[in-house]
């Protein structure tokens, strides 16, 4: 029986980690600024640069970003009790993100802001962004911080990944809400529609990862190995 789902695995048709990776970091960034455009929110992943860039506005949330993706690439290695090697080419995968955040902001001005749009661009951006996790989680490379984080705490502490996000997406939300409450005076950046993300996405994305691997298998030349 394992046999045959091997043999069944090894006859799907193989996608390159590379350009899934490529494609993350296009799709997660737009998910985020056309999240934050339609007025739902800002995704939990970018809730808390957000917060800082809102604080603190001489810096972009592209750069703010890439700081809190450097914080939690540290505490992973922490967490680890060791250097990890691979977990610096997020660092880059990172800062490519993070740029591409600051290119979309840069024109999505253009487009209209009427109630139903606004609805399509949730729905939108919503579906990028567990599309572009689940891509990521199965690219078989070191992916964008935001998204690797909650991979690998799962796997340091063996619990189940859809928890592990949601608590996360959670804490982020948690940390935004205090962070603008108590120095803007006011709730910035959330909205209904990022509770909706942080309560729901992480079993959105083990759905939509669980026909990926029905589907498709994904092989890299970093790894060396079908993820």
């Amino acid at each position: 029986m394992e046999k045959n789902e091997t043999q069944k695995k090894k006859d799907l048709p193989v996608l390159r980690g590379e350009l899934a990776l490529l494609v993350v970091v296009l799709i997660n960034s737009l998910g985020v600024v056309l999240m934050l455009y339609s007025g739902s929110g800002i995704s939990a992943i970018s809730s808390v640069p957000y917060a800082f860039s809102e604080v603190f506005t001489k810096v972009s949330l592209g750069t703010w970003t890439y700081i809190f993706q450097g914080l939690l690439v540290l505490s992973l290695m922490i967490m680890r009790k060791k250097f990890v090697a691979p977990y610096l080419f997020s660092f880059v995968v990172g800062f490519a993100f993070s740029e591409m955040l600051d290119v979309h902001e840069m024109w999505i001005n253009v487009l209209p802001t009427a109630i139903g749009y606004r609805v399509i661009y949730f729905i939108i951006s919503y579906l990028l962004l567990c599309i572009g996790i689940a891509l990521s989680n199965r690219c078989g490379l070191p992916i964008i911080p935001t998204d690797l984080f909650p991979r690998e705490l799962a796997d340091i502490t063996k619990v189940q990944y859809s928890r592990i996000k949601i608590g996360y997406d959670v804490t982020c939300l948690t940390v935004t809400a205090l962070m603008t409450l108590s120095i803007l005076g006011h709730l910035d950046g959330l909205g209904i529609g990022t509770i909706l993300a942080a309560f729901t996405m992480g079993k959105v994305i083990g759905m939509i990862g669980d026909k990926m691997d029905q589907h498709v298998r994904f092989v890299s030349f970093m790894t060396k190995k079908t993820a």
